[in-house]
C-alpha cells in the first residue's frame, strides 16, 4: 500500500522527481522534497500538500539533515528515492574532469549518503525501500557516457549488495530509465552532444510518468515483494 507512506525524494524539482512525487501524493502518500532549486520545490510541495527542504546531495550533512526533516515531521520514513542526478556527458578526449567530478559527487556519492542517512533509520524501524534512479546508459556501453554510466553502475553495485546485505525487511529497487522527456541535457557542457541529446529524445523520449508508475508499483506491493530492478525505455529506443 502506498497510502500514508513516508517517501523523500530526491531531485524532487522537476523532471523524474516531480513526477513522482505527484503520483505518490495521487496515491495517499505524505512526500519530502528535497533539490537545489527551492523556488520549483515550494511549487510541487503545493500541488502536492508535500513538505520541502533546500537539500544538495554531494554534500552528506544535508542528506542526514533531509531524512532527520522527515523523521521531525511524520515520526518515520518509508521509502527514500535516491534520485537526484546530472549528466555532462563528453568523450574522454576532452578531459572535462571538473565535469566528471560533478557526476561522481551527485550520482555516485550522493546515492552512498542517502544509504548512509536512510540505513541507521530503517533498521531501528525494522522496515524501509530503498529506490535507486540509475539508467540504460549503464545497462549498454556507449562512446561519450564512460563515466556518467560508470556511476550508474557504481550504484546499482552497491544497490546489489545492500539488498544482499539487508535481509527480510529492507528491500531495494533500481529503477533504469532510458530517454525521458526531462531536463536532463541542461547539464551538459559539451554542445554538440547536448543538441544531439536533446534532438533525439524529442523524437521518441516518453515522459517522466512512465517512470513515476514504475516506482509505484515497486513501492506498491506487498513487504514480502522486493522488486529489485526495472528497465523502461521508449519503445523507439
Amino acid at each position: 500500500m502506498i497510502k500514508d507512506k513516508i517517501i523523500a525524494i530526491t531531485g524532487a524539482s522537476s523532471g523524474i522527481g516531480e513526477a513522482t512525487a505527484l503520483l505518490l501524493a495521487d496515491q495517499g502518500a505524505k512526500v519530502v522534497l528535497g533539490a537545489r532549486r527551492t523556488d520549483r520545490l515550494a511549487e510541487v510541495a503545493n500541488r502536492t500538500g508535500g513538505i520541502y527542504m533546500s537539500l544538495d546531495v554531494k554534500k552528506r550533512d544535508n542528506l542526514a539533515d533531509f531524512v532527520q526533516f522527515a523523521i521531525d515531521h511524520y515520526g518515520r520514513l518509508d521509502v527514500l528515492i535516491n534520485n537526484a542526478g546530472i549528466g555532462p556527458i563528453s568523450p574522454l578526449d576532452e578531459l572535462r574532469v571538473e565535469d566528471w567530478d560533478a557526476m561522481i559527487d551527485v550520482n555516485f556519492r550522493g546515492v552512498l549518503y542517502g544509504i548512509a542517512a536512510a540505513l541507521p533509520v530503517f533498521r531501528k524501524q525494522n522496515s524501509g525501500h530503498f529506490i535507486n534512479t540509475l539508467s540504460t546508459a549503464g545497462l549498454q556501453n556507449v562512446p561519450s557516457m564512460a563515466v556518467y554510466a560508470a556511476t550508474k553502475n557504481a550504484a546499482r553495485t552497491v544497490a546489489d549488495i545492500l539488498r544482499q546485505e539487508a535481509g527480510p525487511t529492507i528491500r531495494v529497487t533500481n529503477v533504469s530509465p532510458g530517454f525521458i522527456k526531462t531536463n536532463f541535457s541542461d547539464s551538459m557542457t559539451n554542445l554538440a552532444l547536448r543538441e544531439q541529446m536533446s534532438a533525439r529524445a524529442e523524437q521518441i523520449a516518453i515522459t517522466p510518468d512512465a517512470i513515476a508508475r514504475a516506482i509505484a508499483f515497486a513501492i506498491d506491493q506487498p513487504a514480502d515483494v522486493d522488486v529489485n530492478d526495472i528497465v523502461i525505455r521508449p519503445t523507439a529506443q
